[in-house]
């Protein structure tokens, strides 16, 4: 878990892919290594992403794909077999959780509250989803939970943006942040990966004058 978690801390933002289309998985991960992050998040959200997620981990072993939008135990097990990682969930659901613990598989379960962080506490985590960050309160939601959760890590997702970026990655309790932006699906769609390499490069930038 620990090597897991200096890769997220050390990529920053950790892309947040919806594919249609199971086969521009490869291309779209090899625009990414190419900008200089290594992982990303493929979402549950369409029938292509178990697909795609073999896809990536196939071809490109060195790239730390994540499933995200897991919400069963079922979808679990299945971005597992295909080669995810990590599961990521939008709530903290006990089955999912407890299934990934019981096998070894990394997970960070969404959270919104402090009853949600205590329940994924509970449950033997110390790095959580905080999701849907700036409709939670953002910046300041983290600043508040650092206070009685300091051995908790977080990761921000829902609303990351350029413009935000560096102010979460600047909190203490941040692992890294997870952006929706860096893969937009008109890129994807249209095959444009120089851009999304570009972009990625980009966001790079701006993690290392925060961590550098």
């Amino acid at each position: 878990m620990a090597n897991v978690e200096q890769v997220l801390r050390d990529t920053g933002v950790i892309p947040v892919i919806k594919l249609e289309d199971e086969q521009k998985a490869v291309s779209l991960g090899r625009a990414l290594l190419e900008g200089g992050i290594p992982a990303a998040e493929v979402t549950f959200r369409t029938p292509a992403a178990a697909k795609s997620i073999e896809n990536i981990a196939k071809a490109l072993p060195e790239m730390f794909v994540c499933a995200g939008t897991v919400l069963s135990v079922e979808q679990a097990k299945l971005a597992v077999d295909c080669g995810a990682k990590a599961v990521i969930s939008p709530g903290t659901n006990r089955d999912v959780v407890e299934w990934c613990v019981k096998n070894n598989v990394p997970v960070y379960p969404g959270c919104a509250t402090p009853s949600e962080v205590e329940a994924a506490m509970g449950m033997g985590l110390t790095t959580v989803k905080l999701f849907p960050a700036e409709v939670v309160g953002g910046v300041k939601m983290l600043q508040a939970l650092y206070g009685p959760y300091r051995g908790v890590k977080f990761m921000p997702t829902g609303g990351i943006s350029p413009s935000n970026v560096k102010e979460y990655l600047s909190q203490p309790n941040v692992i890294a942040c997870g952006g929706s932006w860096l893969c937009p699906a008109g890129d994807i769609n249209e095959g444009s990966w120089a851009a999304i390499t570009q972009r990625a490069r980009e966001c790079i930038a701006l993690v290392q004058e925060v961590r550098s």
